[in-house]
């Protein structure tokens, strides 16, 4: 059986990806998490079966463990968490990061690193494409989180160029869908949450800054064609995300007509170091993982995680 470690995979991404692997009875999937964001009940489904392990530890630890891949997705990433604590989160980058490329040179594996698209800060390059540098900056609120990513992605090409480690990189962008936490932060848990309470839809600054919005079942797909169907020699980074493009206003809009909701919208300032446009593109991906691309529409995505979130309305 190909032995599979998926680090922080109690998260939301961690365990539908986890999800989908257990699925493949040729696989032994072993989820590994703290427990810090990550939540054991997105892991239900798994631990039924026999293809499956949980181990709660802290990839800041190093850990020996014999894996044919490792996909490492361990990093809070709402706002919220990663600035709750922002120097276990930038350690988590390094630190975490350095554990698992030892890991993967140990037993000749492959480490994915899940990076992401705050790697980009706020972009002067509309859409983001990989070779752009981006403008970050490096002593702000949410560097914890976008320089420690910048730092990881780092470490995996130069595992790469000087121990020859096998590595791929991903940049997810701003992804929902099931196992998210209600409370994390994040925009669309938010508005959801919000709206299905009957509360005010919170919008920061104007509400005129954009997002791209992926759906969490098209992100695991292209995880895992990248993981498995890209070239050997194709290492990335590759942008995961859909380039549809909407405004904080139009996102809250949907919300409201699809959830019948009453609510009103009240503004609050924009937080520091918050992109204004955020939009994704996936030629890279299209090109390398054999056509990947976004099959669910925002509409549809929304309906689907709705109906997730209600369990959550007493």
């Amino acid at each position: 059986m190909k032995r599979i470690l998926v680090t922080g995979g109690a998260g939301f991404v961690g365990a539908n990806l986890c999800e989908r692997l257990v699925e493949d009875p040729n696989n032994y999937v072993i989820a590994l998490d703290n427990l810090f964001t990550g939540r054991l009940r997105n892991l239900e489904k798994c631990r039924k079966h026999d293809n499956f392990e949980f181990i709660r530890a802290d990839v800041q630890e190093k850990i020996d463990i014999h894996v044919d891949q490792i996909y490492n997705a361990a990093c809070p990433a709402s706002p919220p968490a990663y600035q709750a604590s922002p120097t276990n989160t930038t350690k988590t980058c390094v630190l975490g990061v350095i554990n698992m490329l030892e890991l993967a040179k140990r037993y000749d594996a492959t480490m994915m690193q899940f990076s992401t698209s705050e790697v980009y800060g706020d972009p002067e390059v509309h859409p983001q494409v990989e070779n752009y540098r981006g403008s970050v900056n490096p002593d702000g609120i949410r560097s914890c989180y976008d320089e420690g990513k910048r730092v990881s992605e780092s470490l995996c090409f130069d595992y790469n160029r000087e121990f020859g480690t096998k590595i791929k990189v991903i940049r997810i962008f701003n992804t929902y869908g099931r196992y998210m936490d209600p409370n994390d932060g994040r925009v669309i848990s938010n508005f959801i949450m919000q709206a299905l309470r009957g509360e005010d839809l919170t919008i920061y600054g104007d509400g005129s800054q954009t997002r791209s919005f992926q759906y969490v079942d098209d992100l695991v797909e292209g995880i895992i064609r990248m993981m498995n169907d890209s070239r050997d020699d194709f290492y990335g980074p590759v942008n995961l995300g859909n380039p549809g493009e909407f405004t904080m206003l139009e996102l809250a809009e949907k919300v409201l007509a699809m959830t019948g909701s009453k609510s009103k919208l009240t503004y609050c300032p924009l937080p520091g170091d918050d992109p204004t446009r955020r939009r994704a593109s996936i030629e890279v991906a299209k090109k390398e993982l054999h056509g990947w691309e976004p099959k669910i529409a925002l509409d549809e995505g929304l309906e689907k995680s709705i109906e997730y979130f209600r369990q959550y309305i007493e």
